[in-house]
């Protein structure tokens, strides 16, 4: 639920623990532990203007998940020299700023995002990506209905890496838009229904300090293997 201080909690199902896939490890960026990730000069995740951009992460709030996950990927695309704009919305609060816990987690990996403040996904937003990821099935479905021609190119994050790992990396010179076309195809919209860990990044908001740190190291570890899968075998990169 949405508590009035703008907690980017979903409900008891997502606030819980659950299992999480095992993800494969990048070839490219050793990620054995925490002490392997380099520290980066610090980085401000880009701004809220109306501007055009490619990659929309989305969650509740917009104050915990999909902040995080947005600064990762365009951490990790940064790594691979490329330049496509990664953005981060949600269902419900504007104008807010990250938890506490969420400047400092992502502060331990070199990138400051105390200076993001939480928008609302609208359907031109979504309308205007090249990719929506969402944090949860529920997430996802907000996105698909906010706007329906967003289902071709619209996925959870644990969604598109399982499927990439299935169909394989984007081939060299492929557009990323044909890559995104192989993910989607056989896609069934009943897959949206309901609540998986499958497919949902639990909520740490509400939860220990550790719980943020957890979340960002599952985060990290899906926006790496999305980097590889996507961009890291089809140069040159756009």
């Amino acid at each position: 639920m949405y508590d009035k201080h703008g907690s980017d909690k979903v409900s008891d199902r997502l606030g819980r623990p659950t299992l999480v896939q095992k993800v494969a490890r990048p070839r490219r960026f050793p990620m054995s532990g925490k002490e392997d990730i380099p520290r980066l000069p610090e980085m401000r995740v880009q701004g809220d203007s109306a501007d055009s951009f490619g990659i929309m992460m989305v969650c509740t709030g917009n104050l915990c998940r999909s902040p995080m996950a947005a600064a990762l990927l365009a951490r990790r695309l940064a790594d691979l020299s490329v330049t496509v704009p990664v953005r981060s919305a949600g269902m419900l609060a504007y104008g807010n700023p990250p938890f506490p816990e969420v400047v400092s987690v992502m502060a331990s990996y070199g990138i400051e995002i105390a200076s993001h403040r939480s928008r609302i996904a609208s359907a031109d937003d979504l309308a205007g990506t090249s990719l929506v990821l969402a944090m949860t099935r529920e997430h996802l479905r907000y996105a698909v209905t906010t706007e329906p021609g967003a289902w071709p190119r619209a996925f959870t994050l644990k969604e598109i890496v399982r499927r990439g790992e299935q169909i394989g990396p984007r081939r060299p010179g492929e557009p990323f838009a044909d890559w995104v076309a192989r993910v989607h195809a056989g896609r069934d919209r009943a897959s949206l229904l309901g609540y998986s860990p499958e497919d949902d990044v639990a909520d740490p908001a509400g939860g220990p300090p550790d719980g943020y740190a957890e979340t960002a190291g599952l985060l990290d570890r899906l926006v790496t293997r999305l980097a590889e899968l996507g961009w890291a075998y089809a140069e040159p990169h756009p």
